[in-house]
């Protein structure tokens, strides 16, 4: 699953980075206000009506697609030398695509194999190679070029992508956006000041924190939130 853009709301504005490397600022600011006005007039009402869903229902959706994005997780952590963690999350889908019902269920969890979320652009990050400059796509949101560059190598390690049937794709990838959207009504309240701004220095922040595993960042609130999207 791939995280849409308004996964900026993970962090507060206290803990913002400084000096993100923005130069096309007023093409970006515009396509930011197109996407504000899309997700105001379409993917939010759905995602408002997609809360109503019974929350065992709402659950076994996000198991769903969590447990899709094993096989990424699991190449991911080999390209990036860690291979205990290449193995939980490895082990991680086989469990929950059988005992846990095609990952519906999340018996690895309860098994102590913790769950983890990488993707391609990190692991170029671990790399070293440098973000670029940022980037507000249409629909998309925000990213960076090596962020960008990286999403066809990790749309690649989907388990959607090799699936046969178009329509069944696209059916999933649609429910995916709205099960994301939805799951990130409850923090828009953090929003505050220049929204481009706080859109753009917290998604360079989030992605900073993911990149290191969280290690040398002190990001309570970062903790609490990932806490509140796994649950």
């Amino acid at each position: 699953m791939k995280k849409l853009f308004l996964l900026f709301l993970l962090i507060p504005a206290q803990a913002l980075v400084a000096n993100v490397n923005d130069p096309f600022e007023n093409i970006n600011r515009t396509f930011f206000d197109i996407n504000e006005k899309v997700d105001n007039v379409a993917l939010k009402p759905i995602a408002l009506t997609y809360s109503k869903t019974p929350e065992p229902v709402k659950h076994g959706i996000t198991n769903f697609f969590r447990n899709l994005k094993e096989i990424d997780n699991t190449l991911n952590q080999v390209l990036q030398g860690k291979p205990k963690y290449a193995i939980n999350d490895f082990s991680r889908f086989i469990i929950n695509s059988t005992i846990g019902i095609g990952g519906i269920l999340d018996p690895a969890s309860s098994m102590g194999l913790e769950r983890h979320d990488e993707d391609f652009g990190q692991t170029l990050g671990l790399w070293g190679v440098s973000p670029g400059p940022y980037l507000m796509i249409p629909f998309l949101g925000p990213t960076t070029t090596r962020d960008l560059l990286s999403r066809p190598i990790s749309s690649f390690l989907e388990v959607t992508f090799h699936m046969d049937d178009s329509n069944v794709r696209i059916s999933l990838s649609a429910l995916d956006a709205i099960e994301t959207r939805e799951r990130l009504l409850d923090v828009e309240s953090l929003l505050s000041g220049d929204k481009y701004n706080f859109v753009r220095d917290s998604y360079s922040q989030s992605r900073e924190y993911e990149i290191k595993d969280g290690l040398n960042i002190v990001d309570e609130f970062t903790d609490d939130m990932d806490d509140f999207l796994i649950d």
